[in-house]
């Protein structure tokens, strides 16, 4: 499977643009009744992602490709299959390949849809 699967993919879950740290990342975004999201990503382009730092624990996944995580300074490089754990207060920054996908979970409200919720 080279894509998330179509439901996935509603248009009024569309993380807008503003709320991307990754540049021609696409992304979806599904909140929990206790105000945590999970986003599901895919990168069409080689690319890195800008530093920043959450106020809540993030858990992510990779379905498919590669990412390097850079926590604090430190790389970290992620193949499919594997998963990380990203405490709050984490400086994160990373790289990413082509044809990436991940899956993430956020112990809090990550990101803002296109339409502004």
């Amino acid at each position: 499977m080279a894509s998330f699967p179509p439901f996935t993919k509603n248009p009024l879950n569309r993380i807008a643009s503003g709320s991307e740290n990754t540049p021609n990342i696409e992304g979806y975004v599904f909140d929990g009744a206790d105000g945590s999201q999970m986003a599901f990503w895919e990168c069409h382009d080689d690319a890195q992602t800008a530093e920043h730092v959450h106020a809540f624990d993030e858990y992510f996944i990779v379905v498919e490709g590669s990412y390097c995580l850079i926590l604090d300074g430190k790389e970290v490089h992620l193949e499919a299959g594997q998963e990380y754990f990203i405490p709050r207060g984490t400086k994160i920054a990373g790289k990413v390949t082509a044809g990436t996908r991940t899956i993430h979970l956020f112990g809090g409200h990550r990101a803002e849809r296109r339409n502004g919720s």
